[in-house]
């Protein structure tokens, strides 16, 4: 496969989504099937203006099938689908029909409501989709055929993978989704988290769902359930993307959020920080230190706070004067969060916890 070039700012290398190593092994396929040979390296082309070419992993050409497979390349993304050997096997359909599309070994079937397919359907998400019939429409018209085709997409260890994604939770089983809007994957940019944060907004609310929790790791999350009882497809894995959950709450309501995390990261939220990773956002001693200030405590711990080595030291030291910090920083997060709702009818609480899961501060 070659390689998709290199982010200017970061100099990090692009990689491809597994949408775009199906819409190419689709298209090696289905051209094989028609010609008897596969074109290796197979071209596609790709929305703004990219047409990469990948090299065919395996390839396979039966009586009435042919099948491509390649190596999908996420470039220097820490993606779970780095390595995967993405595949797709093509048959003629019915005339009429058009693409069919089916769930092979690895690839998952959406089994609950509020996702962009619907329940029973491969998890082939529609952007892939719209590539696939694009190009199995291209090599009809070169090739003769008449576009009429099932395609299955399989992915080698797509289950075991799925396992470390949202899809168990957003109720796709049997493996991974087929994901990508642009075929490119831009290094660290975590879109697909974020997207798999907006789907679960999507399936909570399908599901009726009143009370959805943004956390940020499983401690937090457990914390919450343990105060509220909530169902699992109503817990969003929020991670460091705060942002991303009040924004699409904004845009799609639930009565209530609960935000829930550790004291360092909801300092940050507090500051008015949205995105909560180490390296984008740090904690402000100095902000930390104002809101012991304007809570009345005393100025030597104001100042232990303002020279603290970490949020949790600043916590600890404030336990010990019995000023709860823990409040002030949810009060704070709660302000924040309420700012970037913007009047959208969602009632928030959050939740401080320290690194043992106990709780140290609400609002």
């Amino acid at each position: 496969m070659t390689a998709a070039g290199r982010e200017r700012s970061t100099g990090l290398r692009y990689g491809w989504t597994t949408g775009a190593c199906a819409t190419a092994a689709t298209t090696a396929a289905y051209t094989a099937l028609l010609t008897g040979e596969f074109p290796d390296p197979v071209r596609i082309d790709l929305p703004h203006d990219k047409h990469p070419s990948f090299a065919l992993a395996t390839e396979r050409l039966e009586n009435r099938a042919a099948t491509a497979a390649i190596v999908k390349d996420a470039g220097d993304d820490p993606d779970v689908t780095h390595g995967a050997l993405v595949s797709a096997r093509v048959t003629h359909g019915g005339p009429g029909t058009g693409v069919t599309f089916r769930a092979g070994r690895g690839v998952g079937t959406v089994t609950k409501p509020g996702l962009p397919l619907p329940v029973g359907e491969p998890a082939i998400n529609p952007m892939p989709r719209q590539f696939i019939r694009e190009h199995v429409a291209a090599v009809a018209a070169t090739c003769g055929g008449t576009g009429d085709v099932v395609v299955e997409i399989a992915v080698e260890n797509g289950e075991e993978l799925a396992r470390r994604t949202w899809n168990p939770r957003l109720g796709i089983v049997g493996g991974l989704s087929i994901l990508g809007t642009t075929g490119v994957v831009v290094p660290y940019s975590c879109s697909s988290w974020i997207d798999s944060i907006r789907r679960g907004i999507d399936v909570a609310r399908a599901a009726g769902h009143q009370h959805v929790a943004g956390c940020t790791g499983s401690t937090s999350e457990r914390v919450v359930r343990e105060l509220y009882g909530l169902p699992e497809d109503a817990l969003l894995d929020m991670g460091d993307f705060a942002g991303a959950v009040l924004k699409y709450l904004r845009r799609h309501p639930v009565p209530r959020l609960t935000v829930a995390g550790g004291i360092g990261k909801l300092a940050k939220l507090a500051e008015g920080h949205l995105d909560l990773h180490s390296a984008r956002s740090q904690v402000s001693p100095d902000a930390l230190a104002a809101l012991v200030r304007d809570a009345g405590g005393p100025a030597e711990l104001v100042e232990g706070v303002r020279t603290a080595n970490t949020a949790l030291d600043a916590l600890q030291q404030c336990q010990v004067a019995g000023l709860p910090l823990g409040d002030l920083v949810a009060a704070g997060a709660r302000e924040t969060a309420l700012g970037v709702l913007r009047g959208a009818p969602v009632e928030v609480d959050v939740v401080v916890i320290d690194r043992a899961g106990t709780v140290v501060g609400r609002a």
